[in-house]
């Protein structure tokens, strides 16, 4: 083939795939596989603490700021206590309690001589003080027929002056007397209104001060506020008290789990919904149900090992029960981390 040929040709071949690729440059492109949509509402996954329904409870010295020494101890870690039992004793309990037996006695007093005034005098106080008028009233009788006699004497020469006047005075003095003796049997006859008030007023201070000082003895001991298990003892006999209070109690026959669900994963968590306990160092993984939606928003307490996690994440709590199983498995491993995941 001649040079002129081989051009002709190459110029062919170069004209028919040019048409074939505008050809397949103007041919649409096939479509794209659709993307998976969802098919229902989705899960929420958080971090998750183990804390007793009853919530955990630090007894401290009842007294407020007041610096004191632990005296007695009643119970050790693990043991299990009623409501209202005594727990220990601060150093200042037997001087307290001598306070509060000193305001009962005072009380005592008080309500003792209410109940005399009340009472007014016993009979034999006031047959006494009858005959004691009657006496004195029988003296001032013979006294003043004395007093008549010496002055009817004294203008015909027979009787002294000074005789009639010192009978006259013994008159006036016995009445006098008897006077006052018959106010004293009506004193113990009927007491004044005004007597009794104020011995009841008496009887009052003494019952608010009995009341203040068995309060401030109460005040140096600690009892259990629930039947619970003691957890941890924070202090010994001879012990000062300090910061960290006496010990911890908490009533392990209920357990929940405390989960911090971010903010943005809140409308999909609803109460009684299901849920997934995973335990670290555990095979099985326990149920629960969403019991309880917290009321604010705060920093994630829980510590995440994510690396990219982020570190200042506003949740909120929410409280799972756990299943007989679960309380049982965990009875002893209050305030552990788990994972939890809540079904929609």
């Amino acid at each position: 083939m001649t040079r002129r040929g081989k051009i002709i040709a190459g110029l062919l071949l170069l004209a028919i795939g040019g048409a074939g690729f505008w050809q397949l440059r103007a041919s649409p492109p096939p479509p794209a596989p659709a993307a998976p949509t969802a098919t229902g509402p989705i899960g929420v996954g958080a971090l998750g603490r183990v804390e007793p329904a009853s919530r955990i409870r630090r007894l401290n010295q009842p007294g407020g700021m007041a610096v004191t020494r632990l005296d007695r101890l009643l119970v050790a870690e693990g043991a299990e206590v009623t409501q209202g039992q005594l727990l220990a004793e601060f150093a200042d309990a037997a001087m307290k309690d001598a306070a509060a037996a000193q305001a009962e006695a005072a009380l005592a007093e008080a309500e003792a001589q209410l109940a005399r005034l009340r009472a007014a005098g016993r009979p034999s106080e006031i047959e006494a003080q009858r005959a004691r008028v009657a006496a004195i009233a029988a003296q001032e009788e013979i006294a003043l027929r004395d007093a008549e006699r010496a002055e009817r004497l004294v203008p015909t020469g027979a009787g002294a002056v000074a005789t009639a006047d010192r009978s006259r005075a013994i008159a006036t003095r016995l009445a006098a007397e008897k006077r006052e003796a018959m106010a004293a049997l009506d004193t113990l006859l009927s007491s004044r209104p005004e007597d009794i008030a104020l011995a009841e007023a008496r009887v009052a201070g003494a019952h608010a001060a009995a009341a203040k000082a068995l309060a401030d003895a109460e005040l140096t001991r600690v009892r259990a506020p629930i039947a619970g298990t003691v957890l941890r003892i924070f202090v010994r006999p001879g012990d000062q008290v300090g910061a960290d209070g006496v010990l911890e109690i908490a009533d392990l026959s209920k357990l929940e789990i405390v989960a911090d669900v971010y903010e943005t994963d809140l409308p999909r968590v609803r109460l009684g919904a299901p849920a997934e306990i995973v335990v670290p160092g555990e095979a099985q993984r326990f149920a629960g149900r969403v019991s309880d939606i917290g009321w604010t928003v705060r920093r994630q307490t829980q510590a995440s090992n994510d690396p990219v996690a982020a570190v200042d994440a506003r949740t909120v709590e929410v409280r799972l029960s756990l299943d007989e199983a679960g309380a049982a498995a965990l009875r002893r491993r209050s305030n552990m981390q788990v994972q939890v995941a809540i079904r929609p």
